[in-house]
């Protein structure tokens, strides 16, 4: 299947795809941030590369009349299970946020999701905003602070308790599918294994996202990474990332299934608890 094009001599349009994702179908995205790529943490394996812009605040960085010009100008929405918010960063620093959600879902009438890192939960008015999206999959990779730090690198201000709190706050508001995603980059010891399974039990998400890098981390940024298509050029343009294998990360998923009963999805088997 052809990806949706760009509308002719446009340099950056906010839609791409549609996308063939493991965990929501044939997805079609929405890039509220940008050509530059701007995010609260800058993850060691995030497939953007390195993040150009390292903030925390909100601002609007897409219009909005120019999102929903660019979702106008696909004729056909037969292939499009879902369509995402994620793009080049982190969504919920976009201002415009309930804005968009409110738009794509009157123009699309497809199923909104929001792929976001947490860190913004603790703010009122973005856990409002995301109340629009049917499903919000919440990242939560870092169990102590340490590892938040090695792995998610986020603006310093930002700090596990205040992501947990927030997360917590925004299932007891949220009346959507929420998702807990975590990216697995090396086998949990025991104790790990253990606080996650006891966290997993207090946060109760409606299912959980497990995952490895399957994709090299870009160092030069590159659009295209949205839509995950990284474009090697040159040796240093990617660095490849050690994975665990599919067989450790399923083990883990059945671990976590058998001791929680929350649907675990892990590629590239089917998700546990809704065969």
């Amino acid at each position: 299947m052809n990806a949706i094009q760009s509308p002719p001599n446009a340099q950056f349009s906010s839609v791409y795809g549609p996308v063939q994702s493991w965990r929501f179908g044939m997805s079609l995205g929405i890039d509220p941030i940008g050509v530059i790529s701007t995010c609260s943490f800058n993850c060691v394996y995030c497939q953007l590369g390195k993040i150009q812009k390292h903030i925390i605040g909100r601002q609007i960085f897409v219009p909005t009349a120019q999102i929903l010009s660019d979702l106008e100008a696909i004729a056909s929405w037969e292939h499009v299970d879902a369509v995402t918010l994620s793009g080049s960063g982190e969504p919920t620093l976009a201002l415009n946020l309930r804005e968009i959600l409110a738009a794509v879902k009157k123009v699309t009438k497809r199923p909104t999701i929001v792929l976001t890192n947490s860190s913004l939960l603790g703010d009122r008015t973005v856990r409002s905003a995301l109340k629009l999206a049917d499903i919000v999959a919440v990242k939560l990779d870092a169990l102590s602070p340490d590892q938040l730090r090695r792995v998610n690198q986020p603006v310093a201000t930002i700090d596990l308790p205040h992501i947990l709190a927030g997360i917590e706050q925004f299932r007891q508001e949220y009346q959507g599918y929420m998702a807990i995603q975590t990216m697995v980059l090396s086998v949990w010891k025991p104790d790990i294994v253990r606080d996650y399974i006891q966290l997993l039990q207090r946060l109760k998400p409606n299912e959980i996202q497990l995952n490895t890098p399957s994709r090299p981390r870009a160092l030069v940024r590159q659009l295209d990474a949205r839509g995950n298509n990284v474009t090697v050029s040159g040796g240093d343009a990617c660095h490849n990332l050690r994975c665990i294998s599919a067989d450790v990360l399923t083990a883990l998923a059945e671990e976590i299934y058998d001791v929680t009963k929350i649907p675990v999805r892990c590629p590239p088997r089917a998700i546990l608890g809704k065969e």
